[in-house]
């Protein structure tokens, strides 16, 4: 298996908040339509960054975990898609959750992005919903054991 041609690594908001504006602005507000209002709030301060770079140092990807398990703004530039950079994120927030011991992580899943997500251990609870116009489902890591 190729290793893979990017490297994870958590971001500090402040220091480098331009880069992960630049992703999720990419993703969410242009490609999805999410509004900028909705896109940004008050957790971005508080929560823990996770920066995805090509090997020139370029950002091609970006999560953040909160302090009550929640992982989200999961978000990989369109030409990155598929290439393992969301596995890799996922992996270093879920990685970081444990260390912290954070209460069980959980997400809210985009629908088309449900496959994703069970492949990574995490199954579907409570029923669909809207968020910033896009239908989401709640999905929590299920531990085998």
């Amino acid at each position: 298996m190729n290793e893979l041609a990017i490297s994870i690594r958590q971001a500090h908001w402040p220091d480098e908040e331009a880069a992960l504006r630049r992703v999720r602005t990419s993703v969410f507000v242009k490609e999805q339509r999410v509004p900028p209002d909705l896109e940004w709030d008050n957790h971005e301060a508080s929560a823990i960054h996770f920066l995805a770079e090509d090997p020139d140092g370029k950002p091609v990807g970006t999560a953040r975990l909160l302090s009550n398990g929640q992982i989200g703004r999961m978000a990989v530039l369109k030409s990155w898609r598929k290439a393992g950079v969301g596995t890799a994120l996922l992996g270093a927030a879920l990685e970081i959750a444990r260390q912290k011991g954070l209460p069980a992580p959980f997400l809210n899943a985009q629908v088309s992005a449900i496959a994703f997500y069970r492949r990574m251990g995490f199954n579907e609870t409570g029923e669909e919903f809207m968020e910033a116009g896009i239908a989401h489902r709640r999905m929590e890591l299920q531990h085998n054991g």
